[in-house]
């Protein structure tokens, strides 16, 4: 076991950003993380809302963070936490997949994962035609008609991605208008290889024995099918944090509440990000509350002399 001042719990920007100021601070700081850093940042092909940049890729930003975050001091440790104990109100064991670590304050930064749509052929034709990331799987489906679930920012972002790579892109919603900005729902609409099916529900996603081949919807008390080669799904997210709920920290949907402190009702655990109830999940949101928490884990660790 080693322990450290800090240890932040994942490594997407708000993690990185956390990791980044309490290590400003002379703190020894361990990021933990079980996959690579950057989380959705990964995923996504071009940011147009991050300060500084008029356009950036999420992988190049991902590395730009972390190589700041490292230059600092801060370790990057691999691992999948199973849950956080506490020994007392300054001491936090945290258990991961294969290892223990110890620290006196924690940053969660884990995040959120889509939310799916929990219909028959959803997981059946996962990887086969489904699918919850353009910039991972677009370039499978060149040439090609598919579907997007959803009308926020993500489903109508990623839609302009695919319709780049794509023959035509049918976004499918289940209400008459977009809940998307105004300026990706002008370019979605503006978009020639971009159709819309309003007051939609998908109640199935079909196919052969192999691949995606449909999507079932219900419209106007109808039922209809869709036919695409691969359905693009993004309809909101699911926190993670199932691994924390002995700490008592989230509401019943299981987001991590906290104050405008980033401070949880535990002493020295923070939470930050996608994984915290808010209102927009955003990079730079997320950075912010990392901002917060790292300069709060210091002061709280001055605390305790």
């Amino acid at each position: 076991m080693k322990k450290y001042d800090v240890v932040v719990i994942g490594a997407g920007p708000g993690g990185m950003t956390a990791a980044l100021y309490a290590a400003r601070a002379n703190l020894s700081v361990a990021m933990l993380d079980r996959g690579v850093y950057g989380g959705q940042m990964n995923n996504t092909d071009d940011i147009e809302n991050y300060p500084g940049f008029t356009s950036i890729k999420g992988p190049e930003l991902s590395e730009k963070m972390y190589q700041s975050a490292i230059n600092s001091g801060v370790e990057f440790v691999y691992g999948d936490v199973q849950q956080i104990t506490l020994d007392s109100e300054q001491v936090k064991h945290i258990k991961t997949d294969s290892d223990e670590l110890i620290a006196n304050a924690v940053i969660i930064a884990t995040g959120a994962t889509h939310r799916k749509l929990g219909v028959p052929g959803e997981d059946k034709f996962a990887g086969k035609g489904v699918s919850y990331c353009a910039v991972c799987d677009g370039a499978f489906f060149r040439n090609k008609d598919v579907a997007v679930v959803g009308g926020g920012d993500s489903a109508i972002s990623e839609g302009l991605y695919l319709a780049n790579v794509t023959k035509n892109v049918n976004v499918i919603h289940h209400r008459d208008k977009l809940r998307a900005q105004q300026v990706l729902q002008d370019r979605a609409f503006n978009n020639q290889k971009m159709d819309f099916t309003w007051n939609s529900n998908v109640k199935e996603i079909v196919g052969d024995d192999t691949y995606v081949t449909g999507v079932k919807v219900q419209r106007n008390g109808h039922d209809e099918t869709i036919p695409t080669s691969g359905v693009f799904i993004y309809i909101g997210n699911v926190p993670n944090s199932k691994m924390f709920a002995n700490l008592n920290i989230t509401d019943e949907q299981g987001w991590i509440l906290t104050n405008d402190e980033m401070e949880t009702s535990v002493p020295g655990i923070f939470a930050i990000g996608d994984v915290r109830k808010k209102k927009l999940r955003q990079i730079t949101t997320a950075v912010g509350d990392g901002g917060i928490a790292g300069q709060n884990a210091y002061e709280y660790l001055e605390q305790l002399g």
